[in-house]
């Protein structure tokens, strides 16, 4: 009899084509897709060119809760065309002020042995109970939508065995920190984590959520874990106990790695600018001044987050000068801090109260001031995420953070002279619903609402048999999803305009990029770049973007999941380099050329790259299925779908 594990009962259960091997591409039918507007703009534009109809999940969600500064029509026009695009559609939608879409997915939807997709690529925190749930670009969730299968690659399964309980002044942010110091952020790429063992008794499941959600930092397709009886709680105090359904390893299953992790010895870990793997213990740079403390986020969105915080500021206030940044990441969990007098606490200790979104996370507001130490209980610190250039973020627990703020400086939490918080969660808490508007019944008629700031997808034409072009930006490793195409109240507002965003592209590293691609005349470019190419965020745009501007390939050691995806989705080709030696023989300006592209694509994994400037060819792979390769020959996916419907 064959013994499974948590994650390998999840896929045999979804899988539609493959098999579980790792590396090679599975099919999984989807049950669920979370979407947000960010992202979700895009994806319901391309399911009305698609024209695919009305979703055929079990259930699909759509959240506003990213881009929520009113400044001008940008943001609710898109807010009125995503609410039209549900009633439309058949979705769920939640409005702005409603709350992040992970934690309120975890509090209304999420159930055990689903599959979910989303637009997001911290969807992997519903893996908290017990699902398979990932992130993935915009055209695959509208896809998923569907009906239609979500392709990746089978991912390596790693168990993480826990052991022992979490210290006084430890949590759970410090446990996915030891995770990152152990892995970095290319450690998880092809991987699942797994968690399990007798330490899983002591973490409730919005602890596992913090654990699941920045398992997406280290590169990991998800994070897994079993649903047991603290599933079982969390789903009847959120009156949802019937969504409940036991899911466990088998005794004796395997794992393709194993990793042991002992959280009693666990101490305050804190992550430095400007990544998340750059993890130290706090002990090591406390006494640092800090401008900001910021406590709330997808990362940490649980209601003793923000509790313990309360409890450490009670009678006390925070250092005149620091800014005390609470984001609630929920109206109902806003509502029972309010009722239980957490939130007077912290009002009365100084706390700015923002609303429940995701607010500075994302570089919507809550910028800290040039050359500030801000600390965050988010889950990135990229080069200028928060909104601030050359900023100072630091990834940390609300102890962490709060225990900073009472001081003005990094402080350890246990170096505070006072007792730890002995906080015990509520058995019964104030449910909200009432801003969650379901799905409607049949409403073909409904139109889509569509401000001026909403255009038309541009079309993208079919690749050329050969094409050649120069390398218009070499960038290093570990570049992000956000140095590629920024976030932030400036750009994210043109997320439903292509030529408007696409101004903007690369802009961190290069302020004249889309004029020096403008200025080519519409004929293609490359970018060659290091390892971990497209980390971070699962934002298309940071794909369709340089397409739109004459992107045709990429040359790259190696590249983060889902953008890599995103690339072929929009017909761009992602190559590897067979020896990343051959990366330093190219510079900026050299003019590169692949001959013969398709047949050399459907010929097999290898590739020739020319560079025609210094008379060289290199040994690329592209790694790309059958189906993507039949993408990327069309044009993008958008293309082959309606080649095919």
């Amino acid at each position: 009899m064959t013994r499974l594990n948590v994650t390998q009962k999840l896929i045999e259960s979804h899988l539609v084509s493959g098999h579980m091997t790792p590396g090679e591409e599975i099919g999984l039918s989807i049950d669920q897709t979370l979407t947000q507007d960010a992202t979700g703009t895009l994806v319901m534009q391309e399911f009305e060119a698609m024209q695919l109809g009305r979703v055929q999940t079990e259930l699909s969600a759509q959240y506003v809760d990213h881009n929520l500064f009113q400044e001008d029509f940008k943001n609710p026009d898109d807010h009125l065309f995503l609410h039209s695009a549900c009633r439309k559609f058949g979705i769920w939608f939640s409005p702005a002020g409603n709350g992040v879409s992970h934690p309120v997915h975890q509090e209304r939807f999420g159930i055990p042995g689903k599959t979910l997709v989303g637009s997001d690529s911290h969807t992997p925190a519903a893996g908290a109970l017990g699902m398979f749930a990932t992130g993935a670009g915009g055209l695959e969730v509208a896809l998923a939508m569907a009906g239609k299968p979500l392709y990746l690659n089978m991912p390596r399964i790693v168990g993480v065995e826990l052991t022992g309980k979490l210290p006084d002044w430890v949590s759970a942010k410090d446990v996915i920190l030891e995770m990152l110091r152990r892995f970095g952020v290319k450690g998880g790429v092809g991987k699942v984590f797994e968690y399990h063992g007798p330490g899983l008794d002591a973490l409730s499941a919005m602890d596992r959520h913090v654990i699941a959600n920045m398992g997406t930092e280290m590169g990991a397709t998800t994070t897994v874990f079993p649903s047991d009886g603290e599933v079982r709680r969390f789903l009847e105090r959120q009156e949802r106990g019937d969504d409940w359904s036991e899911l466990l390893a088998d005794d004796g299953a395997n794992y393709d790695e194993y990793v042991s992790l002992d959280l009693s010895a666990l101490e305050p870990l804190i992550a430095l600018p400007s990544s998340p793997g750059n993890v130290k213990p706090v002990r090591e740079v406390a006494g640092e001044e800090i401008y900001q403390a910021y406590i709330g986020s997808s990362a940490n969105p649980g209601f003793r987050d923000f509790a313990v915080p309360a409890m450490m500021v009670e009678g006390r206030h925070v250092q005149l000068g620091v800014s005390f940044d609470v984001n609630p990441t929920s109206r109902q969990i806003l509502e029972n801090l309010s009722n239980e007098s957490y939130l007077s606490r912290l009002i009365r200790a100084g706390a700015r109260l923002h609303q429940a979104g995701c607010n500075g996370c994302i570089g919507m507001g809550q910028a800290p001031a040039t050359g500030r130490n801000s600390l965050r209980t988010v889950p990135r610190n990229f080069p200028g995420r928060s909104g601030t250039p050359e900023d100072r973020v630091f990834l940390c627990s609300p102890e962490t953070a709060t225990a900073s703020a009472l001081t003005g400086k990094i402080t350890d939490p246990r170096d505070l002279d006072m007792d730890y918080p002995r906080f015990q969660e509520p058995e019964t808490m104030s449910i909200n619903r009432e801003m969650l508007d379901a799905p409607a019944g049949d409403s073909g008629l409904v139109e889509l609402i569509k401000g001026p700031n909403v255009k038309s997808l541009p079309e993208f034409d079919p690749i050329p048999a050969r094409f050649s072009g120069p390398v218009l930006l070499k960038v290093a490793d570990d570049v992000s999803t956000d140095e590629i195409m920024p976030a932030g109240a400036e750009v994210l507002p043109l997320r439903s305009n292509i030529p408007a965003i696409a101004e903007h592209v690369f802009r961190a590293i290069d302020k004249d990029f889309s004029q020096h691609a403008k200025a080519l005349g519409g004929d293609g470019f490359f970018i060659v770049a290091g390892r971990n190419y497209g980390q971070g965020s699962s934002r298309e745009h940071a794909a369709i973007a340089p397409r739109y501007l004459g992107l045709r390939a990429v040359c790259a050691i190696s590249y983060g999941r889902i953008h890599w995806q995103n690339l072929a989705n929009f017909g761009v080709v992602p190559l590897t380099f067979a020896n990343p030696n051959d990366l330093d023989a190219i510079e900026q300006g050299d003019e590169l050329a692949l001959n013969d592209i398709v047949d050399m694509l459907d010929s097999g994994s290898e590739i020739t790259l020319h560079n025609k400037t210094r008379n060289q060819r290199y040994v690329m792979h592209h790694g790309l299925s059958t189906r993507q390769i039949d993408m990327i020959r069309h044009g993008s996916l958008i293309n082959l779908v309606r080649v095919e419907s």
